[in-house]
């Protein structure tokens, strides 16, 4: 028998772990085995649906940002699987709790909410290495330099 928590950490690893993670989601299975089909050497940019609007995936290309540009965001409906595919990708990252000043409030069309707040730390990961936020992570994606290819991975909140 198996018991989900309403308590979620963030979780950085590399993929060839993925399996661990299995049991935070019903759908992290099926999110983790479609990447492991990919060639992401050649996976093209643009979205796919695995499980209607419950598990998306994008392929994007875009230009990193600096610490400063990067705006803290946090997802209600979402949790957030990123995968860098292109270079090393660094992350800010606070608790939603900690998080006081919103940019213009909680978009719930697009599920997401920006936030002018300074990141309690930074970590980077490589290709090969994953992140996961769930709704509780106020996280800054896209710091680094040049551009980059990333898969991201939302799957929707049980």
């Amino acid at each position: 028998m198996s018991y989900f928590l309403n308590i979620y950490i963030m979780v950085v690893d590399n993929l060839s772990n993925a399996t661990i993670y299995f049991s935070l989601h019903p759908l992290f299975k099926k999110a983790f085995d479609f990447i492991k089909t990919q060639d992401m050497e050649k996976i093209e940019p643009g979205s796919t649906q695995l499980e209607g609007d419950s598990l998306k995936v994008s392929v994007s290309e875009t230009k990193m940002k600096t610490k400063s540009e990067a705006k803290l965001e946090i997802h209600q409906k979402y949790i957030d699987i990123q995968i860098p595919i292109k270079q090393k990708e660094t992350f800010g990252w606070s608790s939603s709790t900690h998080l006081k000043n919103s940019v213009k409030g909680y978009d719930a069309i697009n599920d997401i909410e920006f936030f002018n707040d300074v990141p309690s730390t930074y970590f980077t990961i490589l290709p090969g290495e994953f992140a996961i936020f769930f709704p509780e992570d106020g996280h800054a994606p896209l710091i680094g330099e040049g551009e980059t290819k990333k898969i991201i991975i939302k799957v929707a909140v049980m």
